[in-house]
């Protein structure tokens, strides 16, 4: 057998390894409850027409070739100009890169400044990729504490506990993914000053991909907050225009002291190389920034609603606590009963295995999204209609009582 690197067999996906199993049920002729994935097109959300219209417009005329590999201009002021009107931050087009994705961004990101034994401070639990492309790049991701009892803010302390000599940045991702958690201003703040203090040797990177998927607060942009510390934001078209599949986002360089200078060079001869990002979502993405805003209130709504239904009914359930999202569509339940002596299931990845084999609802293991913070908890999806939550809850209510029921003496 010819030998693959190392690095790429150790990337793990915990988000879509889950899905193998659940094929092989639906080859069965099983019908899958799917709270797994954090795509609303998935679900009863889809990508409001005038965006659709523009990038068909692009098709139809003459936007079929390459474009700049850092991005349209129309697009890249269009960004600008909607960070202005939301966060009154200012950037200029030059400060902005447009990407396939944000797993894109965060990819030629870390390409850019990583070296072997670097380290990376990653919330703990975090989006996988945050952690699986420092490994690839020969980097450690180092986990840092969120505090469920306080709704899954960061815990500065430990932030600071953990910073060496080879950090060179720390990610953040507000709202959250998978917790639902929107970092409160005087922690992103406490943040920033933390960062200040290290600033010849790291700086702060900021994903605010569901930054207007909030509920009973209001998301502060890191930027907005942050002044004079070294600041990459990531955000994108996947998640609040509701266009996934389109894997369009973008990189905002914020540096005041040119702080960022050489590591933006790197991440430019990385985006020359990879050519350019996808010219017709661009044009779509256009209409999506400067066109109607309907959309974005009207799907918080819905999504509030439901959140209310998720937390009501975990909560309600024997062996499962959930701790109240307040942003984008996921909620991150803590698994008490393994707490428990006697639990049924060893861990949370076989809990949800188990789930999935017995009361077919496909959810994600907590433990995929660090082993240490995110242990003993599984993430479930909202974006689902009220009435496939209502047969998923059930369905998951009545396998914990039938395993939970208690053994007679």
């Amino acid at each position: 057998m010819l030998r693959a690197a190392r690095n790429a067999l150790q990337v793990e996906y915990a988000i879509r390894d889950v899905v193998l199993p659940a094929r092989e049920l639906e080859k069965q002729g099983i019908e899958i409850l799917k709270l797994n994935i954090g795509d609303p097109c998935a679900y009863d959300f889809d990508t409001p027409q005038h965006i659709k219209d523009a990038a068909i417009e692009a098709m139809r005329g003459t936007k079929n070739g390459y474009s700049p590999s850092e991005g349209i201009l129309e697009l890249r002021e269009a960004i600008a100009a909607r960070e202005k009107r939301r966060n009154n931050v200012d950037y200029a087009p030059d400060d902005i890169t447009v990407t396939t994705g944000i797993s894109e961004s965060l990819s030629l990101l870390y390409g850019s400044v990583l070296e072997p034994g670097d380290e990376v401070l990653v919330a703990g639990p975090s989006y996988p990729p945050y952690t699986s492309l420092a490994k690839l790049h020969s980097a450690k991701p180092t986990p840092y504490n969120t505090k469920e009892a306080a709704g899954w803010q960061p815990d500065v302390d430990d932030i600071r506990r953990r910073i060496t000599p080879r950090t060179r940045m720390i990610t953040m991702i507000n709202p959250n993914n998978p917790t639902g958690a929107v970092w409160g201003r005087r922690v992103v703040e406490a943040i920033g000053g933390l960062a200040a203090e290290y600033s010849k040797q790291l700086f702060l990177v900021s994903d605010e991909i569901y930054d207007d998927m909030t509920f009973d607060v209001k998301h502060n942009a890191t930027a907005s907050l942050v002044k004079d510390v070294p600041l990459v934001t990531f955000n994108g078209l996947s998640k609040v225009y509701l266009a996934p599949g389109w894997r369009l986002g973008w990189t905002m360089w914020r540096d005041h002291n040119r702080g960022l200078e050489e590591i933006r060079k790197a991440y430019m001869n990385q985006a020359r190389l990879r050519i350019c990002a996808s010219t017709i979502a661009q044009h779509g993405a256009v209409a999506a920034m400067t066109g109607p805003q309907d959309h974005i209130p009207q799907v918080a709504q819905k999504l509030k609603r439901r959140r209310d239904l998720a937390h009501k009914r975990l909560n309600e359930m024997p062996g499962i606590s959930c701790a109240k999202p307040e942003g984008a569509f996921y909620a991150f339940p803590k698994i008490k009963a393994l707490e428990e002596p006697g639990a049924p299931w060893r861990n949370d990845k076989e809990f949800v295995l188990d789930l999935l084999k017995e009361a077919h609802v496909l959810t994600v293991h907590g433990s995929g999204f660090d082993s240490t913070f995110g242990a003993n908890h599984f993430r479930i999806v909202i974006l689902p209609p009220e009435e496939t939550l209502t047969r998923a809850f059930d369905a998951i209510e009545k396998h914990l009582k039938r395993r939970l029921k208690p053994v007679p003496a």
